[in-house]
């Protein structure tokens, strides 16, 4: 069996690594840093699953998995990440992904979670599915239902305070095109003001307020990045 394991932490990588072939000793791990270096191995190399992070530095997670199933629609994703929000669940399965476990889980969780996903079979964690059906049951803010990929991932990483530059550089577009897509969204939410979009994604569960990065100044006024 074959993986490639996708996440920009080499710490990170090494003790998965490690984990996985001790657990699976015929199982075969390959790394990459990034989601274009992902892109490149799985055009050079067939893998039996993809174990790919959200938060990488060039293409988003999402966006990783996105143009990898178009290009190889038999790749098996699992996605890994620290971000477990409802909201980035729904998205990351939406976009093609067969399993989901937050970084937070059981190492056991992560090893079966490979095997099954590595089978063709989906694998979303106990207590994340628990969370997606419980809130599908008393149902989640249609405004974010009604978001496209793109734009929920703008919105959770501008709420989490990345400049507009920043956003731009990871998804590889202008400073114009996201800008454009924050116009859109503050439309689509109905939101007045930047203030207002952080607080909706902090209050729908998208963002924790850990998470926010906001400066404030000494009489308490949020400053958000700039648009």
């Amino acid at each position: 069996m074959n993986v490639l394991l996708v996440d920009d932490h080499r710490v990170v990588r090494v003790a998965i690594h490690r984990l996985l072939r001790s657990a699976l000793p015929a199982l075969q791990v390959t790394e990459a840093d990034c989601g274009q270096a992902a892109l490149t191995l799985c055009a050079e190399h067939r893998f039996d699953a993809v174990v790919l992070d959200i938060g990488l530095p060039d293409l988003s997670g999402l966006e990783a998995a996105r143009r990898l199933l178009q290009r190889h629609r038999e790749v098996r994703i699992l996605f890994f990440s620290m971000h477990d929000e409802l909201p980035m669940v729904r998205q990351a399965l939406a976009v093609g992904g067969l399993g989901f476990v937050s970084k937070n889980c059981d190492q056991a969780v992560l090893v079966a979670a490979v095997e099954r996903v590595a089978a063709g079979e989906p694998y979303i964690e106990h207590s994340v599915a628990t969370r997606l059906a419980l809130n599908h049951q008393h149902g989640a803010d249609q405004r974010l239902q009604e978001m496209t990929q793109r734009e929920l991932e703008v919105l959770v990483m501008y709420a989490r305070g990345e400049p507009v530059a920043g956003i731009a550089r990871r998804l590889c577009v202008s400073d114009k095109t996201i800008s454009n897509h924050l116009a859109l969204i503050k439309n689509k939410l109905q939101v007045r003001s930047a203030v207002d979009l952080i607080h909706l994604a902090v209050d729908s569960g998208l963002v924790r307020y850990g998470e926010r990065t906001l400066a404030y100044q000494s009489n308490g006024q949020a400053v958000q990045p700039s648009m």
